[in-house]
């Protein structure tokens, strides 16, 4: 007896119900009688949910087993289904494409948000607010440029992109950003220390960790009146 190839045997056109399923629908599709087609398509419906893992963890769509019957049969197939015959059309529609909001960064080191922010702040009219705006504004960007790049940055470019960003309208001298530090970054790096050896303890601290204690002239006073005591 010689083997068949899977190369010369028909496309399985659904491979998650597998070869056999396939060859049932053919099957049921040769039969005359449309009572007795419907009959064993009630059969493979059930079949299918017992034998296919994903359709028996999906049991909330059963309509879809029967689309895939008719898939199957190349939509060649008249029976007394439960629900309306799918249209091909419908079903092979490719979904539309997805747009996705495009919006130019001018400055993508810092981020949109900071933009949005900068926004933000032009909407402050209290001078005192807008001065504390543009510092904090300062100091996210200064954190965020650093988070991402291993040089730092200049604070008179952060002063020159805020106003850039802010049409002009938000502004702060340069000298006074220095002298105050107004854009530090909002956390610093932490360094591990080591601690240093013969350090540390209160025995080399003059504390009472039982360590030699270096007398001092009141010590030699209490001494003295003590022997004192002692002769009389």
């Amino acid at each position: 007896m010689n083997g068949e190839y899977n190369t010369q045997r028909p496309s399985i056109i659904l491979k998650e119900y597998g070869r056999n399923v396939q060859k049932l629908v053919e099957y049921i599709r040769s039969i005359p009688s449309k009572e007795k087609r419907t009959e064993l398509a009630y059969t493979l419906i059930e079949l299918i949910k017992q034998l296919t893992p994903t359709v028996k963890d999906q049991p909330e769509n059963p309509q879809r087993v029967w689309d895939d019957l008719y898939i199957i049969a190349n939509f060649n197939l008249d029976i007394n289904s439960p629900y309306p015959v799918p249209e091909p059309e419908i079903l092979f529609k490719k979904p539309e494409k997805v747009h996705y909001p495009q919006s130019q960064v001018r400055f993508k080191h810092y981020g949109k948000n900071i933009e949005k922010l900068v926004k933000e702040a032009l909407k402050k009219e209290d001078p005192q607010e807008r001065q504390d705006a543009i510092i904090y504004l300062g100091k996210l960007m200064k954190t965020f440029y650093g988070n991402w790049n291993k040089e730092t940055i200049d604070d008179s470019v952060i002063l020159k992109d805020i106003q850039e960003m802010s049409g002009g309208a938000l502004n702060m001298t340069i000298e006074k950003v220095r002298e105050d530090n107004l854009f530090e970054k909002l956390y610093k790096e932490r360094k591990k220390t080591k601690p240093q050896q013969g350090s540390g303890g209160p025995r080399h601290q003059g504390g009472s960790g039982g360590g030699h204690r270096p007398f001092n002239k009141n010590n030699k006073g209490s001494n003295n009146n003590f022997r004192r005591r002692r002769d009389q």
